[in-house]
């Protein structure tokens, strides 16, 4: 099966050497199994290395960029750019739905439009990159996403975090038991399968959410507990994510 890749070398920035790196890269795992040809690897592992890829450009971009800001600040930014959400994002802004190789069943249930495989996706051509050009060639390609993903915010006047995170430490603040997630219930079938998440402070219901994932679920019911506790303090970054001014 032969495949034109010049579209998207354009978008990444580079020519591949090894044009099978970048094939692989694009596999999802439905599309090898079915596929007729034989052979054929998915990303899967490709996924796992650009994850590590990923986590050191992103740590070293953001100790030159924001020198002064302490540990725990920088490990909130890393998961906020490297959040599925945020990876999805990047992947659609270079079109990476258009070429992602996909089975019948998976194309069928929207699998272009799912966070999760773009995600993985975008993680995959991240490894593509550093292992047919190196660390170098995989970071000038990140970098010019990581500077647009932190151009929307002054990080010196706003805190990000995560709507989990900032929960349990709003808990840990007022010396609470941390919030307990339970999955209520699952609907669907199992390839658009969605998760009713309830978060408790101890036995009192906080608020109820739906996702597609149960990490997003309890996301979502995170988000509407800190809500109702913060309302209008929350500025909102990604789906996933928001910002609150810091203290002066």
């Amino acid at each position: 099966m032969k495949q034109n890749w010049i579209q998207l070398e354009k978008r990444l920035g580079y020519s591949f050497k090894n044009k099978d790196l970048i094939k692989q890269a694009l596999t999802h795992s439905s599309f090898a199994y079915e596929s007729q040809e034989g052979g054929i690897s998915n990303n899967e592992v490709l996924e796992f290395l650009g994850d590590s890829v990923l986590g050191l450009v992103v740590a070293d971009f953001l100790v030159s960029a924001f020198p002064s800001l302490p540990e725990g600040e920088l490990s909130k930014l890393r998961s906020a750019a490297a959040s599925t959400t945020s990876l999805f994002h990047f992947a659609k802004k270079i079109k990476l739905d258009k070429y992602v190789l996909l089975g019948k069943g998976e194309e069928k249930s929207g699998g272009r439009k799912k966070k999760t495989i773009l995600a993985g996706t975008f993680e995959a051509v991240i490894a593509a990159l550093y292992l047919d050009g190196g660390i170098s060639n995989a970071r000038d390609f990140l970098l010019d996403h990581l500077k647009f993903f932190f151009k929307k915010v002054n990080v010196e006047k706003f805190l990000i975090n995560n709507f989990k995170s900032a929960l349990q430490e709003y808990f840990q603040k007022e010396n609470l038991p941390p919030p307990v997630y339970k999955t209520v219930t699952t609907k669907g079938p199992d390839h658009r399968k969605q998760f009713i998440v309830e978060v408790f402070l101890n036995k009192r219901s906080l608020a109820k959410a739906i996702g597609n994932s149960k990490k997003e679920a309890e996301q979502n019911a995170a988000q509407k507990a800190l809500k109702g506790l913060m309302g209008k303090k929350m500025k909102f970054f990604t789906s996933d994510t928001f910002l609150l001014r810091k203290k002066r």
